[in-house]
């Protein structure tokens, strides 16, 4: 179970250090893709796999729902720790989740999400309704 928050930060060559507390359960080559709030989302490849099952199901020649396929996929990528630990993040991902220094790793279940501390604060501060889990049975 991904659960816990954890701050970290990445270096000038966009490099990060999983937490350790994520790492046993992501794997050794986990799936870092764009997320859906200006976020990065963090899969197992275990998770990874059952999500791409899922989106390989979606029709191929619906555009619509080929776009979001294709935006996900195509930011997907599996992780390559160097020697030391260190993780590359993609100027591509660094840009979509606005990253420039400080991070925050929020465990959410099924992955782990990597927001711009700055990004996450914001979010933070905006109110949260758990009324609304209600809808979904919860």
């Amino acid at each position: 179970m991904l659960i816990g928050t954890y701050r970290h930060s990445v270096d000038a060559k966009n490099r990060m250090r999983m937490p350790s507390k994520f790492k046993g359960e992501l794997g050794e080559n986990f799936v870092i893709t764009k997320g859906t709030s200006n976020n990065l989302f963090v899969f197992s490849a275990e998770q990874f796999s059952a999500v791409y099952e899922k989106l390989m199901a979606l029709p191929l020649f619906d555009e619509e729902a080929q776009k979001p396929v294709r935006k996900f996929l195509s930011s997907a990528f599996e992780s390559e720790e160097d020697g030391q630990g260190r993780v590359l993040l993609p100027k591509e991902l660094i840009a979509h989740a606005n990253i420039t220094k400080n991070l925050v790793f929020v465990g959410v279940g099924n992955r782990v999400e990597i927001w711009a501390e700055e990004v996450w604060e914001e979010n933070q501060n905006a109110d949260t309704d758990f009324n609304v889990l209600a809808k979904f049975g919860v």
